[in-house]
């Protein structure tokens, strides 16, 4: 792991390594292999170094086993924050000898000076060895278990044991981070009110309905990922996007993508940029502006650059007031994980698991992407859940994070070469409805957002992603937080801030940071007056929804979002 500017840590698992590495099991990506073989070789040729490090080891283990040793949780980890921990004197031997253990691994492991595609493969299998290992893990040392099973007369045991069995039998096998009956769709989560203007086999197009006696001349249309659900644009009152915008006075209209099944298995970057056109087709009949924003996210941000330069490209870049792209990488030079473990093999057979089923499984992504994290998404989940038998927290982020959905197998194909190859990067590589994607064509005024602990589009890839553009008015901002909480940042947080600069040509990020102008607060409304820029004069708001041949299908948020 890399640390940058204010300890931003870079744990990076964009999206091609998702898409890769879904397809396995975690089983077989624990397995040895080559990385192991080296990094073993790479240890053998320093014996001395290594029986050092052992020494040290067992010294450190004398002094624990005596009492003498002050060695204490780092900063931040609040595993054994429970008081047993330091106040019991056996606790307290087995959480040092632990962190002994955990930190000769990690310098065994710095010590092994392995390149950076093995670096990243083995800090992937020791940190979730060393963190699965951790006596907090563990019912029989766990000072919560026991506490718990005391204070329920041992119904917390039963009840850990039900929902280990409920987690077990189905993907994704790992603990519940939320109740899946905690919120509603359309009642609790995506309450904003609207209304579906145009139903097609691959989305539905919902207009908001207006807040505020005028509105912006120039609609803005949002592109959501298209490997979760839309409503994290639209999570809650007071916690979303969609809400500030229409109280803002813009005129809002979402993008919510079908849930694909075997049959759509040919959906593939074409059909999916036809439909972002076919979108704002709509929004021009329904406004009567020849103008729209965009504001995409995600993979959803992936598809939009491409068709922008099929826009620009083919003479219709005059559609486009301006473009908004929220934590999405362009550019996958050499981002991590992904470049690491995303070999042309193992895409090849992930491409073919795909194809034979027609999709990629949400919730294989869903595991995968809890095992990148496992302290946070896996084991915290296990002690809360399993060990000490209560239910998760209901959090509405964790919801939709859970409410997976499928990717179609020509999607997932394509996706995966455009990131193993970077096609993104080099002019003419990539395709969209048949033209060659050149992002320096796209001349639209951009904003572009990034999370400065992002681990699925880190900060700095976000920020390289928006120099490919040609764009001569840019601004490039980034919020507090990672990749949904970046997003989801409402105002009246007093923890938020973020940074905002122009990005330009041969800057790299950590210049960009050190250039960049602190604002506290969030970031939303700095764009929402960014849009008003750009979204022409303020007009009377529409006394209806819709248009001749667009009229009202559905309340929001819709049918395609309540598809399993």
């Amino acid at each position: 792991m890399t640390t940058t500017a204010e300890g931003a840590d870079e744990i990076v698992a964009p999206l091609d390594l998702l898409l890769v590495n879904s397809t396995k099991s975690f089983a077989s990506r624990m397995v040895p292999n080559a990385a192991w073989a080296r990094f073993g070789l790479s240890l053998a040729g320093q014996p001395v170094t290594v029986a050092e490090r052992s020494a040290g080891l067992a010294k450190e283990l004398a002094l624990i086993a005596a009492g003498r040793s002050a060695r204490e949780p780092k900063k931040g980890d609040f595993r054994f924050k429970d008081p047993a921990w330091s106040n019991n004197p056996l606790l307290n031997r087995i959480e040092q000898a632990y962190l002994a253990v955990s930190d000769l691994a990690d310098q065994l492991y710095d010590d092994a000076d392995l390149d950076w595609k093995d670096a990243e493969k083995m800090r992937f299998v020791l940190d979730n060895l060393i963190e699965g290992l951790s006596p907090t893990n563990n019912p029989f040392v766990s000072p919560l278990g026991w506490k718990a099973m005391i204070d329920t007369g041992g119904l917390s045991m039963v009840r850990g044991l039900k929902a280990l069995a409920a987690d077990m039998a189905s993907k994704p096998r790992i603990p519940s981070m939320v109740d899946p009956k905690a919120y509603n769709v359309g009642e609790t989560v995506a309450t904003t009110k609207g209304t579906v203007v145009l139903r097609t086999r691959m989305f539905e197009l919902i207009q908001y309905a207006p807040q505020t006696k005028q509105v912006r001349e120039v609609p803005l249309l949002l592109v959501p990922p298209v490997i979760n659900k839309f409503y994290i644009m639209d999570l809650a009152p007071g916690r979303s996007l969609v809400e500030h915008y229409v109280k803002g006075g813009q005129q809002v209209f979402a993008i919510s993508w079908r849930n694909p099944s075997a049959r759509h298995r040919d959906w593939g970057f074409d059909e999916y940029g036809k439909a972002i056109i076919d979108a704002l087709d709509a929004l021009q009949v329904i406004t009567g502006a020849d103008k729209a924003n965009v504001f995409s996210t995600c993979s959803g941000g992936i598809l939009t650059a491409m068709v922008m330069a099929h826009l620009f490209a083919t003479g219709h870049g005059d559609r486009i007031a301006g473009l908004t792209f929220g934590v999405t990488v362009l550019d996958q030079s050499h981002a991590g994980f992904a470049s690491a473990l995303a070999d042309r093999r193992a895409a090849d057979a992930a491409i073919r698991t795909s194809a034979s089923k027609g999709y990629l499984d949400g919730a294989a992504m869903a595991e995968m992407f809890a095992w990148l994290r496992p302290t946070d998404l896996v084991w915290r989940y296990v002690v809360n859940n399993y060990i000490q038998g209560r239910p998760p927290a209901a959090f509405d982020v964790l919801f939709w994070n859970a409410d997976t959905t499928r990717m179609a197998a020509a999607l997932h194909r394509d996706m995966v070469l455009m990131g193993l190859e970077n096609k993104l990067v080099t002019p003419g590589a990539a395709t969209m409805l048949g033209t060659p994607v050149d992002l320096s064509t796209v001349e639209a005024d951009l904003y572009v957002l990034g999370g400065i602990s992002d681990h699925i589009c880190p900060w700095q890839a976000t920020e390289r992603s928006a120099a490919l553009f040609g764009s001569k008015d840019n601004t490039y901002v980034l919020s507090t937080a990672g990749h949904i909480a970046s997003l989801v940042n409402p105002p009246g947080n007093p923890k938020s801030s973020f940074r905002t600069a122009p990005v330009l040509q041969g800057q790299t990020p950590d210049e960009w940071f050190e250039t960049a102008e602190k604002q506290s607060g969030s970031w939303w409304p700095h764009h929402l007056e960014w849009l008003d820029a750009r979204s022409g004069a303020e007009v009377d708001a529409p006394s209806a929804l819709g248009a001749p041949g667009f009229e009202p299908l559905a309340p929001a948020p819709g049918t395609y979002v309540l598809e399993k």
